[in-house]
C-alpha cells in the first residue's frame, strides 16, 4: 500500500470552482478532501444511507444541519446522520479545506432537499 495525498489521489472538479480528492474510495467508506472558494456552497441534498462527517482544516464553513447554520472552524466538526438535509457553504474571504468521510459511500445516495418554505 502506498500513502495518499492531495498529489496522487484522484480528482474531480464540483459547483463553483470547487475541488475534491477521493483519498479512500470503496463502497464502504470514502473519505475526501475538499477545497471550497470563498462564496461557493453545495446544492443543498441529503443521504438516504450514508452517515457524514465534515471536519475543516483550514478556514471556516458554514454546514447547515436541518435548518440549524453551525459554523465550524479549523479543527471543528460536524456529525451529519442519515436522511438529513444539510448545505456547505464557504461565505468567508478565503479558501475552505475540509475532510468529508461517508460510510457508506455517499455517490449515488445523493436525494436533494430545496429547503421548505414555511407557510404562514
Amino acid at each position: 500500500m502506498a500513502t495518499v495525498s492531495t498529489a496522487n489521489a484522484e480528482h474531480y472538479c464540483w459547483g463553483q470552482s470547487c475541488d475534491g480528492w477521493h483519498l479512500l474510495a470503496t463502497d464502504d467508506l470514502s473519505v475526501i478532501e475538499e477545497r471550497m472558494p470563498p462564496g461557493s456552497f453545495e446544492q443543498r441534498h441529503r443521504h438516504a444511507c450514508a452517515r457524514q462527517f465534515f471536519y475543516v482544516l483550514e478556514g471556516e464553513a458554514v454546514l447547515e444541519l436541518e435548518g440549524i447554520a453551525h459554523h465550524l472552524h479549523q479543527g471543528e466538526g460536524l456529525h451529519v446522520p442519515p436522511g438529513s438535509a444539510h448545505q456547505m457553504r464557504n461565505e468567508g474571504l478565503v479558501d475552505v479545506r475540509f475532510v468529508v468521510v461517508s460510510a457508506p459511500k455517499s455517490h449515488g445516495d445523493r436525494i436533494p432537499a430545496p429547503l421548505e418554505v414555511l407557510q404562514s
